[in-house]
């Protein structure tokens, strides 16, 4: 079969701004995939994590989506490593866009072609060990006062690959949990706070 015929279940695509993370702020087209092996309770894309066979898109036509004025794709889901990316991947590098991959960490990555990896480890399934030296960026969602504790286990695995760590809050509890965040990394400023602000600024 011809790397353009490839498909996968997608559940949408969109040219906006990141939110989230290391890179927030920057402009992005975001390939959203169908499937999720953990489905957190406080998920914000419970949509994502059926697969529908109707939502299978070609390579050809995800590509064919993208806007030209695209310099950077952010690939995400529920879980997009579920799938072998490569034959996505390997064509987006080609033509020259930074991809990004954000990812729970518990499947395997194959990193080639991915300039930047996120990790959001959910204590239901934790990421594979031989992911922790591939990501570039850890991102713990906290929810309650427990998740400091579970931020610094993975921060701890995370030590020799040097990479970016954020604390985001879960965005119901937002008001509740955010001076918490605040304090802890002024007293641990290893740690960076991550805004959903593409939520605060009502943009998808």
């Amino acid at each position: 079969m011809k790397i353009n015929n490839v498909s996968f279940p997608i559940k949408e695509t969109f040219y906006s701004i990141q939110g989230e993370g290391f890179f927030s702020g920057i402009a992005a087209y975001f390939i959203r995939f169908e499937g999720c092996n953990i489905q957190c309770d406080w998920c914000d894309t419970k949509s994502s994590w059926k697969i529908e066979k109707k939502d299978f898109l070609t390579v050809h036509q995800i590509i064919n989506n993208i806007n030209e004025k695209v310099k950077t794709i952010v690939i995400t889901g529920g879980e997009p490593m579920m799938w072998n990316l490569t034959p996505l991947t390997s064509i987006l590098k080609k033509k020259g866009y930074r991809i990004h991959v954000e990812t729970s960490g518990s499947y395997p990555i194959h990193e080639k072609d991915i300039d930047w990896i996120t990790i959001s480890p959910k204590k239901k399934k934790r990421p594979l060990k031989e992911n922790y030296k591939k990501m570039n960026e850890l991102k713990i969602i906290i929810c309650n006062d427990s998740d400091f504790s579970f931020a610094e286990e993975q921060a701890f695995y995370a030590k020799k690959s040097n990479c970016v760590l954020c604390l985001q809050p879960e965005w119901k509890n937002n008001i509740k949990i955010l001076p918490k965040i605040i304090s802890y990394i002024k007293n641990h400023p290893k740690w960076k706070i991550s805004l959903q602000i593409h939520k605060i600024l009502n943009i998808p």
